[in-house]
């Protein structure tokens, strides 16, 4: 993509303006609060700009004044779910993970992202979205390299001994676990949610554990860093 059409797409997603007083920005979050609520009622194909200002009582000009389209829209939940997910890994990261056992971090790290999860409406219509709108993609590949990122950074303090792309390894598969388990757990409750989150622990634990160590992972030289 050339620099231009970068800079369209940004346009095009960007807010009209930034809101500056409380009562703009008590607006915009009233837009995305309830375009999370539209997502889950009617679905993504479904959402227009026409029924999220309805809902809201204002005119489709009106909503234009702050978000240009309904993807703007979705962007700008996608980037509240990401800062989200920084705060929460945030503040892990600044617990004592040197001296923490494992299986205590995994259940920190499953019980701090199911929060962020289940905190956001819409979840899995915004999900779809981030994956399959080309405008949103973007979102997608920063959630990933954000999570990424933090992961390998908390192995390493963790005391795992494995090089830096098995580390990046081992990172992208406990991402892709936990947000496809996350998924369903989100619409589970009581002792089935509980046994499903159970189960994503074990499966995190045997993975890290059966890898944490190995400081030359078998055939690594022909494995590409994810």
């Amino acid at each position: 993509m050339s620099n231009a059409e970068q800079k369209k797409r940004r346009s095009q997603l960007s807010p009209r303006r930034e809101p500056v007083q409380e009562r703009a920005r008590t607006r915009s979050r009233q837009i995305l609060d309830t375009t999370g609520r539209l997502l889950e009622e009617v679905g993504l194909n479904d959402l227009t700009t026409i029924l999220i200002a309805k809902e809201l009582g204002v005119s489709v000009g009106s909503l234009y004044h702050y978000f240009p389209n309904k993807h703007a829209i979705l962007y700008a939940m996608g980037e509240q779910w990401l800062a989200s997910m920084t705060v929460a890994l945030e503040e892990l990261e600044r617990v004592d993970l040197e001296r923490m056992p494992l299986e205590d971090f995994v259940g920190e790290l499953i019980g701090r992202l199911l929060a962020v999860y289940r905190e956001q409406r819409g979840l899995l219509p915004l999900v779809q979205a981030m994956w399959g709108i080309p405008e949103l993609q973007q979102l997608d590949e920063r959630h990933d390299e954000l999570i990424i990122s933090h992961l390998t950074n908390m192995f390493q303090r963790l005391g795992f001994r494995c090089p830096a792309n098995e580390l990046s390894r081992l990172a992208r598969a406990t991402l892709e676990t936990c947000h496809a388990i996350f998924l369903v757990i989100v619409n589970q409750v009581g002792v089935r949610s509980d046994r499903t989150r159970e189960d994503l622990k074990q499966m995190l634990l045997t993975m890290l554990n059966a890898h944490r160590d190995e400081v030359r992972p078998a055939g690594l030289d022909d494995v590409e860093a994810p």
